[in-house]
Order: structure tokens, then sequence, then C-alpha cells
């Protein structure tokens, strides 16, 4: 029996199907032929990647479907007429999954995917972990004892599982294409919350979280007096950054990391927190900390002759804000560059002047269009990538070409800071070479 992935390339769909293989189950999957940075730890695994064709349905199959697929795609309708196969939907399927294990989901607006890399790190001194990263990346060892699933509420998505913990980062309005308002939106997290099945531990800074309900043991972390885990004496420069982490009311432990930035501070601390509620000493989880290498497509940094280009998946206002000031603090009199490519018209309306404020934060802003398949989600939605435009001064359009790549070397030296969900990263590649 075969577990097929209708969609496999999606960043969660590419960790699934990673995990499943490392389970030992025979795994393939289909999607588009062009390259997307996801299927590289497809193809190290030897998970073959076809075309979508509903021949790719065979009687007896397991059949994991992408989120955005429905039945006007071949396999789809294939795979649910078919009475021997069965079907779930991705988030569907990691409900199942998440019983098998001590589980972790990590919920919150930003900072998930950063938040789950860390767990699976710090975990790993704890016990044999397994982890699912909306990178495209997703790893289980034999005989598993913990499975951290970045858990996003897309949709509601993250109402599927029913964690024994988890995380929650922070609450900040997005995916304003499903959620009517703030009270939609906190009404999911209330959802999910209620499906904790042993203990919450969220951000005690946020304005929201603090006055949900919660059925199940909660404790804080942040920077603010009050928390259960509080960062206190914090430093950050080209170095990184060190604080002192107080816990149990007036025990301390110094960190030393070599990361900057609020949100990775922030997001630290909330492994921090949770693994020592869970048992593991307080050394330990630095030492864990101090491991930590990062993941694809959040603050990677290279380092070419005199500049720098940093790679993250940036697509909030919010986030596009601190990934600037982190690279500041990271890098203090360089010249920043900052380059954008919006992924939603119903996003980029709804924040326009948000966007602009945070790009304007850099020395520079460069713009991409949106995705030729970007679609407008209803006729209220009119904004361009213009009106972006006009709101950053002597910002200027580039495209993902050799011709806008010769028009970022010009500027170098500099600090460059592609921020995306879509494939920025390609213009990133191209840069490099050429530097």
């Amino acid at each position: 029996m075969t577990y097929h992935f209708i969609g496999i390339k999606g960043t969660g769909m590419a960790a699934l199907a990673c995990i499943l293989h490392d389970e030992k189950k025979e795994v393939a999957g289909s999607d588009i032929e062009k390259y997307i940075f996801t299927e590289d730890g497809l193809r190290s695994r030897g998970i073959p990647i076809y075309p979508f064709d509903p021949a790719n349905i065979h009687d007896h199959d397991t059949v994991i479907i992408g989120l955005s697929f429905d039945r006007s795609n071949p396999e789809v309708a294939a795979a649910m007429d078919n009475p021997t196969v069965k079907t779930y939907y991705y988030n569907e399927y990691l409900g199942i999954l998440l019983k098998r294990y001590n589980s972790i989901c990590v919920a919150g607006t930003h900072g998930k995917s950063t938040t789950t890399g860390i767990l699976g790190q710090v975990l790993s001194h704890f016990g044999k972990t397994g982890f699912l990263i909306g990178d495209g990346h997703g790893y289980m060892p034999k005989n598993a004892d913990n499975f951290v699933l970045e858990s996003c509420e897309f949709q509601r998505h993250f109402l599927a599982y029913s964690p024994d913990y988890a995380i929650i980062t922070n609450i900040e309005l997005d995916h304003v294409d499903y959620y009517k308002d703030m009270d939609d939106y906190l009404d999911a997290f209330q959802s999910f919350i209620h499906q904790i099945k042993k203990k919450a531990v969220i951000f005690g800074d946020d304005p929201y979280l603090k006055d949900l309900d919660y059925k199940v043991p909660c404790v804080t972390y942040g920077l603010n007096e009050g928390n259960d885990y509080r960062a206190i004496n914090v430093e950050m420069g080209s170095y990184g950054m060190h604080f002192d982490c107080v816990y149990d009311n007036d025990k301390s432990i110094h960190v030393e990391l070599p990361e900057v930035g609020i949100p990775f501070l922030q997001d630290a601390l909330g492994c921090f927190a949770l693994c020592h509620e869970i048992g593991m000493e307080a050394s330990d989880i630095v030492e864990g900390l101090k491991e930590y290498q990062g993941i694809a497509r959040r603050f990677v940094v290279e380092e070419v002759k005199d500049s720098v280009c940093i790679d993250d998946y940036a697509h909030h206002p919010t986030a596009i804000r601190y990934m600037i000031d982190a690279a500041r603090k990271k890098y203090p009199g360089k010249k920043m560059v900052a380059l954008y490519k919006p992924d939603r018209y119903s996003r980029l309306q709804y924040f326009l002047d948000e966007f602009a404020e945070s790009l304007n934060t850099a020395d520079q802003v460069c713009l991409c269009d949106f995705p030729k398949n970007a679609k407008r989600e209803d006729d209220t939605i009119t904004v361009t990538i213009q009106d972006l435009l006009d709101r950053c001064p002597n910002s200027i359009l580039l495209d993902i070409d050799q011709k806008s790549a010769e028009a970022l070397k010009e500027m170098a030296p500099a600090v460059y800071v592609f921020m995306s969900s879509k494939d920025i990263y390609l213009l990133t590649d191209m840069l490099k070479e050429i530097l």
C-alpha cells in the first residue's frame, strides 16, 4: 500500500511525506514540475514525484490531499471515487498521527516555524523527537517519544489537532480573506486551546492570550514582570544575544545565542518554558538552544564578499518590521535593502499602510509583483503593487530575473533582506551568483 500525496511539494505536505517515509511506509506524490525548495528533502529520501495524473491513484492506496486541492483536481476525484482508497486532507491525517506520540503543537500568528525547529532540537536531548516544520522539513526517528507539530490557524485547520501540550506564541489578526474580524480569529484560538489535553505554554506579554479560557494548567513566558518564565538583562549585537532566564520564582540561568532579534528571543524563551515544564533540566535546555542551526527560509544568512543576503518567509507587516530590525542589530551601520513579494491580495489591501511603514524602516525598498497565479479573493479587493510602491518613497519594482539581480548588485555593499512566502528566494540565488 502506497501513501500518495496530492500536492507533495507543499511545505507541510513535503514534511509529512518525509515523516511517513521515516516510519518505513511506501510514499509517493504528485505536483507541478516547477522546482520548489521543499522537494529537496523528498528527493534526498528517494520519494518519487510525478506530474498530476489520475493514473497515479491505485486501489487500496492511502491518499493525503493538500489543503488547496478539491475535486477539480483529477487525482482528488479519482481517489474519492475509488471505494478501496482511503482519503484524508493534510490536517486530518496529522490529527491521527499525533495520537501515536507525546504531542506538542506550536500555534500562533508569528514564530511557529522557528519555535517548532528549536523545540525539535532541544527535546532531542530529552527523548527521541520527531518534528514537522512549515519549511518542508519533517523527521521521525525510530521509536520516537515526542512529536512537535507546527499548527496553522488558516481556515481553522489546527482544530484537527488535540495535542498533549501546546505553545502559543502570540495572536495578531491574519488571514483576513477567511476570518471576518479579530473576534472570529480569537474564537478559532479559543477552540484550539480547549483541545489541549495536559498543559498550555503561552506568551504572557500578548494582549489577548491571557484573557482566553484554559481548561488545563497554563504557564506564561515573556519579558514583562509576572511571567512564570522571564528574560531579563537582554543584550543584542553583532555577536548575537545574551540574556538571563528567570524561572521557578527565583532561579536563573544565563543564555548566550548567536541569533538576534526580539522574535527569536521570545521563541527561545517559549521553548525553554515548555521543555522545563515537561521535565528537562535547565542546563540541558540551554545546551540544546546553543545547538540550534536554523531552518529553511527563516533568517537564513549568507555573507557574500562585502554584502549580506538574508532570506526569510516574512509576509506580514509585523514580521517584516522585526526582520529588518534584527538585520540592523546583526549588521549595524550597513545599508539595509528590503525586498518583498506579496502573496495574497486581501492581506496587502487590509494591511497596506502597515506594510509600507514596516518596509520603510529599511534604507531602500524593492518590490516584486504578485505571483501570476494569485487571485483576487472578491470584487472588493482592488489593491495593486503600485499602491505599495506609492507609499514607499524611492522604491523600485523588480522581477525575478537577471536584469533585476544586476540592479540589486549596483546597490552593493548592502544587507539585502529578501522577504516573502513565495519564490523570492530565486532572486536571492541570482544575486549571490554575481556579487
